[in-house]
């Protein structure tokens, strides 16, 4: 199948030093077959790839509720395979054109049910791929199993995974420690599917896609594996849910779609959407994210003296700054964190927040300092 660049082809969300952001690629969909659509891009050149691949579903017959009403479920031609042997290669295809054209640190989503999402993880592991977590998506309004033979399927399993395990992906702790009220982000996500005005519709008031993600969904995955300016891919584009959330998040997208009934839905939705502005769209970044700010950065900025007297917070231990940014305290010398434990005989202590300036009666940790030297780097 050939491929073609088509439809919405939308400026970047932002202004961006990032020079791939003009690319011709570049927030659009590409109509055609996923494995030859990736071949277009540039290796090495997705931050994020969320997968929402046929499910391989292989239903049997039709579904109707008690009522009689028959039940519109996914029987579409795209989600239908003739063995799982079939379903196997065609796994295998789409992961290796991903693989490709993740950046090395980039991050993998792919979403799925019982019928297949086992196939993937094996499939995952077999060509590389190291896995992060597994995600369960509790759905708080299923679908009833109207046959009364099984469990209700409340449930579908998503995997993270990177390109090796000494990958380095973007994980947004502290910013879905905020998002989720001071608490750690589990991994069983209790979200409602699509329905209401956000399920898309034709004109005879018919789901224009039978498993449309909820854009909830969406946004908890790009906030936990992106930045603003990310390039995000979506290999099995649909309506756009992807596309819509990276727009509205400051992200730029790819999306790879055969349908295009479904690239015109998504064209609409995506052109619709209006990004907040950057300072909006920041993350919460806690400690361990931010630039390391060595101590003698102080003493080349002049915020620090040879000879500066520091102390403790109660003035119990006194240490002298020296020219080389070590310190010394009696008999101790060395760095701001091996001498604060030293002189509490202890195995090791944060330099930064024990030891203060003096101004008089007045004390500050040097860790304000730091922040001043980092708020200088940001201006």
């Amino acid at each position: 199948m050939s491929v073609q660049r088509t439809g919405v082809s939308l400026a970047a969300p932002h202004p961006t030093k990032n020079r791939e952001a003009s690319a011709s690629w570049m927030n659009t969909i590409l109509k055609g077959d996923c494995v030859a659509a990736l071949e277009t891009l540039p290796s090495q050149s997705v931050d994020l790839v969320f997968a929402d691949p046929p499910y391989n579903l292989q239903l049997g017959g039709d579904l109707h509720r008690p009522d009689q009403s028959k039940v519109d479920a996914c029987d579409d031609h795209w989600d239908q395979f003739e063995s799982f042997q079939a379903y196997d290669s065609f796994t295998r295809a789409w992961l290796l054109a991903v693989r490709r054209v993740m950046k090395p640190d980039g991050s993998l989503y792919v979403i799925g049910s019982y019928h297949n999402i086992f196939r993937v993880g094996a499939m995952l592991q077999d060509l590389g791929f190291w896995i992060m977590n597994d995600i369960v998506w509790l759905k708080s309004n299923p679908m009833p199993n109207f046959r009364g033979k099984r469990f209700t399927n409340a449930h579908e399993t998503m995997i993270w995974a990177v390109k090796s395990k000494d990958a380095k992906p973007t994980f947004n702790y502290d910013a879905l420690k905020t998002f989720n009220e001071d608490l750690q982000m589990r991994s069983d996500w209790h979200l409602p599917l699509c329905t209401g005005a956000e399920r898309l519709k034709d004109g005879n008031g018919q789901k224009v896609h039978p498993t449309q993600k909820p854009e909830a969904l969406l946004y908890r995955v790009l906030t936990a594996s992106s930045k603003p300016d990310d390039v995000v891919l979506d290999p099995f584009f649909g309506t756009g849910t992807t596309g819509a959330v990276a727009r509205k998040l400051g992200r730029n997208f790819v999306g790879v779609e055969r349908e295009q009934d479904y690239i015109d839905a998504a064209m609409a939705r995506i052109e619709a959407i209006e990004p907040g502005d950057s300072e909006a769209l920041e993350m919460q970044q806690g400690k361990r994210a931010q630039k390391r700010i060595p101590f003698g950065t102080l003493l080349e900025n002049g915020l620090l003296s040879p000879g500066t007297e520091l102390s403790c917070s109660r003035g119990k231990h006194i240490a002298i700054v020296r020219a080389d940014g070590s310190l010394k305290s009696g008999e101790h010398t060395g760095s701001i964190h091996k001498v604060g434990a030293l002189v509490q005989g202890q195995e090791a202590c944060n330099g930064w927040t024990f030891w203060h300036t003096m101004d008089g009666a007045s004390k500050a940790p040097i860790d304000e300092l730091r922040k001043e030297i980092r708020s200088r780097l940001q201006a």
